[in-house]
């Protein structure tokens, strides 16, 4: 069983996710006081590290697996796109806790924007510690969520000589794979989502004859009229679709078993 380090953990969706895929989450950190509430009822066995900046790399377990959704207000388009002078641009922490622990694989998530700004300087800091990158945008829409949540994901691994011949991670699905990741990804939204919350169907779009999950949560019903509204708001915004993280690591379990 692959094991995770997950950093920028807020409410753990990209960590659900990968351990819905087959791994293990053996450390966290964040720092937000209501995400670490959510952390502590789900992962109550797994040490959160707090802040980044704080941690002594030299004293943390070495994963197989870092993971992570480093901060998008420095790229997004919804924001000043300040970039590398915005104080929350922290890729460069991610970057060194890469570089210290050199685990086998780095996911990391952002915003769309982030391929048109910053995006490429990460791709290249990874060649500078000798990482193989690939990314690509994944919708959320793609594994049948009624709406689109485009995020970038970069997958990183070590160009080392025993990583040759493997191919790459994310490659050209025939529509039976596809089918089959998504009947993968399907069995888990039963227990991350509303079974009672009824909708609409729609249309499919990025995945050819997938079908919409069965079950979608409800934000309003999840949140409006009790306590911690804003703050689950905001986890929520922040947080990976568990299903889209669970797909990005049954594709990399599968790399990995080459």
């Amino acid at each position: 069983m692959l094991t995770v380090g997950s950093l920028f953990s807020g409410i753990g969706g990209l960590d659900l996710g990968l351990e819905r895929a087959g791994m293990k989450v053996i450390w966290q950190s964040e720092i937000d006081p209501y995400c670490n509430k959510i952390l502590k009822k789900h992962w109550p066995e797994v040490i959160n590290y707090g802040n980044i900046k704080n941690i002594d790399w030299g004293t943390v377990k070495r994963p197989d697996i870092i993971c992570g959704g480093y901060p998008c207000q420095p790229f997004s388009v919804a924001g000043k796109r300040r970039g590398t002078n915005d104080p929350r641009h922290l890729w460069p922490w991610v970057k060194t806790a890469i570089s210290e622990l050199r685990p086998n694989y780095a996911i990391l998530e952002n915003v769309r924007g982030h391929t048109t700004m910053g995006g490429l300087q990460v791709i290249g800091e990874f060649a500078e510690i000798g990482y193989d990158a690939e990314w690509r945008v994944v919708s959320a829409a793609g594994l049948g969520a009624p709406h689109r949540r485009e995020r970038l994901f970069i997958v990183a691994y070590p160009n080392s000589k025993r990583e040759y011949g493997r191919g790459h991670i994310y490659r050209e699905e025939s529509v039976k794979q596809r089918q089959a990741l998504q009947m993968a990804v399907n069995r888990s939204n039963s227990q991350m989502a509303n079974a009672d919350n009824n909708r609409r169907r729609r249309s499919k779009t990025a995945f050819s004859k997938c079908d919409w999950w069965k079950a979608e949560p409800s934000v309003g019903r999840v949140a409006y009229g009790i306590p911690f509204r804003v703050d689950r708001l905001r986890g929520l915004g922040n947080a990976v679709v568990p299903q889209v993280a669970e797909y990005i690591g049954r594709l990399v379990m599968e790399h990995a078993m080459r």
